[in-house]
């Protein structure tokens, strides 16, 4: 049972385009995440599952229902508001990495928390504690081209937790690196959620992470079809 909601759903609609070309990507979406979950949101291409992250991350905005994070309404936020909630309450964790190449594997990981004004002792703290949770320790110097994709996710999910949100969004994580990797990138994962409470949101097609996941939410045509824990 999750101890606190964190984010509400209630008939969340995402249309594209208009008149004849309206593709309706998102349906009417009623979903809760509570603190403490570790959840997959499953689908095939096409079901609404990165615009259903980007919503919840306030990315973008819905055609119409209501969203809630941590019981504030932010479907009428302005933009520099929810970049601030982004900033504050919302990790997030892209298949592509997006790391900044011209910044060491240390300053991408750092980059949120100067960003949130984090003074460089309590920075270097939480970094180099994580590094070592992750198996980075003495790779802090690297650049992105010299890490393996599986390092380089690593530092990415460093990058999204250093600031302790409340939730974190993972858009197909395990989708650029071997079975081997994304396996142990999910028992990390498994770890931050179990130890410090960080509540996780997968997009993904990969069936070891459905399985790793303590609840599995399936899309189809952008409505919800399944929802099993």
């Amino acid at each position: 049972m999750s101890e606190r909601q964190v984010v509400k759903l209630t008939r969340v609609t995402k249309d594209y385009g208009e008149g004849a070309g309206i593709v309706h990507a998102l349906r009417g979406i009623d979903l809760e995440l509570g603190s403490g979950d570790f959840a997959a949101l499953a689908g095939p291409s096409g079901s609404g599952k990165s615009t259903l992250l980007n919503i919840i991350g306030g990315l973008d905005r819905c055609s119409s229902g209501s969203i809630e994070f941590e019981g504030q309404a932010i479907g009428s936020l302005s933009g520099g508001a929810l970049s601030l909630l982004r900033k504050e309450r919302i990790g997030f964790i892209f298949q592509a990495y997006n790391l900044i190449p011209v910044l060491t594997a240390y300053e991408n990981a750092e980059y949120v928390l100067l960003l949130k004004g984090v003074l460089p002792a309590e920075r270097k703290a939480r970094i180099s504690a994580l590094f070592a949770e992750v198996g980075l320790e003495g790779l802090e110097d690297r650049f992105p081209r010299e890490l393996s994709g599986g390092q380089q996710q690593r530092v990415a999910i460093v990058r999204a937790i250093a600031p302790a949100p409340a939730l974190v969004l993972a858009d197909e994580p395990t989708a650029n690196v071997d079975s081997a990797t994304g396996g142990a990138l999910m028992d990390l994962m498994a770890k931050l959620n179990r130890e410090k409470g960080v509540t996780f949101l997968f997009s993904t097609h990969d069936p070891m992470v459905m399985e790793r996941a303590r609840r599995r939410i399936r899309l189809k045509d952008g409505v919800i079809e399944g929802d099993t824990r």
